[in-house]
């Protein structure tokens, strides 16, 4: 039950023609203290509910649980989530033995592109394909928690 994953920028769009899926994603946080979150997401026509722990050093690995529940139940568990909905399209594609999840955020967080990479160990090798750009793994602004309540387009001023 423990996430280790690698967050990267992306600097270009060529990764779009690579997915072999795609799926809209709306989620919200019932609690985005950094010691737990609580998310509850829909992706695609599935509801999940998820608890995150606090990152260990460097940014790299934390406890995660994540158990699928009834649609209808997540569309009504965001209605009580706080305030700041992270909207994105998740794009798959396969890069060597993995998979990037990369994920272009609309809403609040139009013009973010950001891929993510899970591994088995923190100093596991993977191929990276071109279009991923600068890591930003240990950087907190880019968890979506912080985006909720801190949208990417606020940056900018």
């Amino acid at each position: 039950m423990v996430e280790i994953e690698r967050k990267f920028l992306v600097k270009s769009n060529d990764f779009k023609n690579q997915a072999f899926a795609q799926n809209k994603i709306a989620q919200g946080y019932l609690s985005s203290a950094p010691e737990r979150t609580v998310r509850v997401r829909i992706k695609g026509h599935k509801g999940f509910i998820t608890i995150k722990g606090i990152s260990h050093s460097g940014g790299m690995s934390r406890f995660e649980w994540e158990n699928e529940i009834p649609l209808d139940e997540a569309q009504e568990l965001l209605k009580l989530c706080e305030k700041g909905k992270i909207e994105k399209t998740r794009y798959e594609i396969k890069s060597g033995d993995h998979v990037f999840e990369v994920d272009e955020f609309y809403g609040e967080n139009e013009g973010l592109v950001m891929a993510e990479i899970e591994l088995n160990s923190e100093d596991e090798a993977f191929e990276k394909p071109e279009w991923l750009g600068e890591e930003v793994t240990n950087d907190e602004r880019y968890y979506n928690a912080y985006l909720s309540k801190n949208p990417f387009k606020d940056w900018q001023k």
